[in-house]
């Protein structure tokens, strides 16, 4: 091994195991080991700047979905410090945020973002560097490090409160990896189509960090566009594996039907190549699995997993795989479900998810109250998250905060009317939270969008939905939007569905 990856960094060490290997396929063309070796070296040289180790050093960067992203991530992680990747769809005030709750000590953007970040590196006076200033040569050596040092702060999706900063070790970071290698099957003969953001543990771990830790290649688009990403499984030479939230395989779904006979028979038969397709980061609708499972031939693996955790539970790769679960544990992963008493539930009962292991964060960054709060007196991580399982296998019910309605002493699951209602005819989109009500606690409420040409009134989704539902699970507000307020990974944001319906009940003549 070089003197310049000599550090004990698992995930950068193994790519001297095959330096000649293509690792990343972007818009520029391919890129091997060997060069993210050399090129991020000399990045680290740069970041080092004559120092000796970056000390943990937090480094934020926006950079696009390529290469140039790898070089930035391995050379922080190489020179000591602390990786923070930032949304390229967030607006000023969002990256603003990350930079000074993280307390950047560099910025570094491509040049194609530097606009974006040079107002807030004025006004911290954080440095900013571009990709473009790396060095030309590489460092003599470079830090030793250990697996207790800090890899990587991703901020929380921030869906229920202010965005956190999740930290997270190269040690958790090497355990979150190696239990996905061992359970997903991956091989250094795979080939991965990456559209997913790259500031998420979705696209960073699962996605760009397995395929690297397994000598494959990762085939990066700079985002997600649902022509662009058929045209390429519609002709998948080379391509094994493709991951993605089920708003995208929505997307995709949309776009095949759109599609004329013969596109949608060479999209279809292109999935039908891929070893495995994977859905995460929200619940997967079961109608959503099986237009997509007639599409392509594919039973979507589903897990579930969060920034504070990687993953937690999966699908088997080779096995059942009931809709609607995310079947087990994963390898080095304890799970439990517990009642409002932190006890143990019994099959079948709904219970939140705790998890041990070592692949769970360590801290929230400088928020020492919070990261007591998320852990019990006995070490396990409170997701926050309700699930129930049976025979060992989960299935997930939703957030405690947001997705479990506690109405007329009932708790019922938002997801799974939302599942019910998507069977609608006339509903394309839903979302399905609990407004507060002095009778019920709770009143179940329905935000959809419609499909095209349809019309749908309260009373007549009630009377179907009686039908389908008992009767305390049925919404009894309904408002009709043209968009549902997402987040940058797809996620319906349902406090800002909660806000409207406040606005409009505002807005009511009295």
């Amino acid at each position: 091994m070089s003197s310049t990856t000599r550090q004990p960094i698992p995930l950068v060490a193994r790519a001297d195991q095959h330096p000649q290997r293509t690792a990343i396929i972007d818009d520029a063309g391919a890129v091997t080991y060997g060069a993210l070796l050399d090129q991020s070296a000399r990045a680290a040289a740069t970041l080092l700047d004559g120092a000796d180790d970056l000390g943990e050093a937090r480094i934020a960067f926006l950079t696009p979905a390529d290469r140039s992203y790898v070089v930035t991530q391995w050379a922080t992680w190489r020179a000591g410090g602390i990786a923070v990747p930032l949304c390229q769809q967030h607006p000023e005030p969002e990256l603003r945020y990350v930079v000074e709750d993280a307390q950047a000590s560099v910025l570094v953007a491509h040049p194609q973002f530097a606009d974006r970040l040079r107002p807030i590196a004025e006004s911290t006076g954080v440095p900013l560097l571009l990709t473009t200033q790396f060095k030309q040569a590489p460092p003599p050596s470079l830090p030793a490090l250990d697996g207790s040092r800090r890899a990587m702060i991703v901020y929380t999706s921030g869906t229920t409160s202010r965005p956190k900063g999740a930290v997270t070790t190269h040690a958790g970071l090497t355990a979150q990896i190696t239990c996905l290698i061992d359970a997903w099957g991956w091989r250094e003969s795979d080939h991965v189509l990456h559209v997913l953001p790259l500031h998420h543990v979705h696209g960073i771990v699962n996605v760009l960090c397995c395929a690297l830790w397994a000598g494959a290649t990762c085939e990066m688009q700079p985002k997600f566009d649902a022509g662009a990403v058929w045209r390429r499984l519609a002709a998948p030479e080379g391509l094994t594996l493709f991951m993605a939230v089920p708003t995208i395989y929505a997307m995709l779904i949309r776009s095949w039907e759109a599609a004329d006979d013969a596109a949608k028979q060479r999209m279809s038969e292109g999935c039908r190549a891929l070893r495995l397709m994977i859905s995460g980061s929200a619940a997967l609708p079961v109608s959503t699995l099986e237009r997509w499972r007639t599409i392509s031939g594919h039973t979507l693996l589903e897990r579930y997993g969060m920034t504070e955790i990687g993953m937690a539970l999966s699908n088997p790769l080779d096995g059942e795989q009931r809709p609607g679960c995310v079947g087990t544990p994963l390898p080095g992963m304890n799970v439990r479900l517990v009642d409002e008493a932190n006890v143990e539930v019994a099959d079948g009962a709904p219970g939140e998810i705790q998890v041990r292991g070592p692949a769970v964060f360590r801290e929230y960054w400088n928020r020492s109250d919070a990261t007591a709060e998320a852990f019990t007196d006995d070490g396990w991580f409170r997701t926050g998250d309700v699930a129930a399982h049976e025979s060992g296998i989960y299935r997930i019910l939703g957030r405690e905060s947001v997705d479990i309605i506690k109405t007329g002493g009932y708790k019922v699951s938002a997801l799974e009317i939302e599942d019910v209602l998507r069977t609608h005819e006339a509903i394309d989109q839903v979302a399905v939270i609990g407004i507060d009500d002095e009778q019920w606690g709770q009143r179940v409420a329905a935000s959809v969008v419609l499909c095209e040409g349809r019309s749908l009134t309260l009373e007549a989704l009630r009377s179907w939905g009686k039908q389908q539902l008992a009767p305390y699970k049925v919404p009894s507000r309904l408002m009709v939007v043209d968009d549902l307020p997402r987040n940058a990974m797809g996620k319906v944001t349902k406090p800002r569905v909660a806000e409207m319906f406040v606005r409009a009940e505002a807005s009511k003549p009295p």
